[in-house]
């Protein structure tokens, strides 16, 4: 089956209060045509889980999503670094659901596995255990940390073939990999698309049958001009 779709035909299936997760870390291996077409369509209203919620300064990653107020609730495990996210926190529109960095990712690895969930002692004795379910195995104490899925999943990577095996590229492997397995629909960005075959098995990090659409995303090489740019201007390169 051939993966490769159109960007609009991707975000033409998203519509208000869907679920999304959106891969990357501060900005680094984020899906950022996708991003920016969710932000063109003014689609409201999203649940977005995301570990952390934008490269701190210069209005990037999804800080524009936060910006036009099109997101309602964000599932993360930090939310420091945006003064967009925080100014709608602190108006009273955006709901904030934490969990520690560890949690947040076997969650969402527990929904792509098939898992019931996870259990961990970390937040035992802390305000994280709210509502949740304790079990004590061997005398030591563990919360039950329920699956975390989405309706979309939006993952960047380095190149795809037509059948939606992904290769990534240096630290985008962060939370991509985990992302691309727990949402219904995961929609692979990618910098180069190359025939069936071109990517070697061992540097596949997602297989294709997570992937339900592939799309171009920038080139290699402009790419790295919108990070070199960004980093410029917000004084992290001279």
């Amino acid at each position: 089956m051939n993966k490769i779709t159109e960007l609009d035909k991707v975000i033409d299936r998203v519509n208000d209060g869907a679920t999304i997760m959106i891969g990357g870390f501060l900005g680094i291996g984020s899906p950022l045509k996708c991003i920016e077409k969710l932000v063109e369509k003014g689609v409201k209203e999203l649940t977005v889980i995301a570990v952390t919620n934008a490269y701190p300064g210069g209005g990037f990653d999804l800080a524009p999503l936060f910006k036009n107020r099109q997101v309602k609730k964000f599932i993360t495990a930090h939310t420091g670094t945006c003064p967009e996210a925080l100014e709608v926190y602190k108006s009273g529109d955006l709901e904030v659901e934490f969990y520690p960095m560890g949690s947040w990712i076997e969650k969402i690895r527990a929904a792509g596995s098939g898992l019931g969930g996870v259990l961990t002692p970390i937040g035992v004795g802390t305000l994280v255990e709210k509502d949740k379910q304790k079990l004590t195995i061997n005398g030591k104490e563990y919360l039950l940390e329920l699956p975390l899925k989405a309706d979309f999943a939006f993952i960047k990577g380095y190149r795809a073939d037509q059948l939606g095996n992904v290769e990534y590229r240096g630290v985008s492997l962060n939370s991509n990999p985990v992302v691309a397995m727990a949402a219904d629909y995961t929609v692979a960005e990618v910098n180069e698309i190359v025939e069936v075959g071109a990517i070697e098995p061992i540097r596949v990090g997602t297989p294709g049958i997570f992937v339900r659409a592939v799309i171009q995303g920038y080139a290699f090489e402009e790419h790295q001009r919108i990070y070199e740019e960004l980093w410029m201007r917000t004084g992290r390169l001279a």
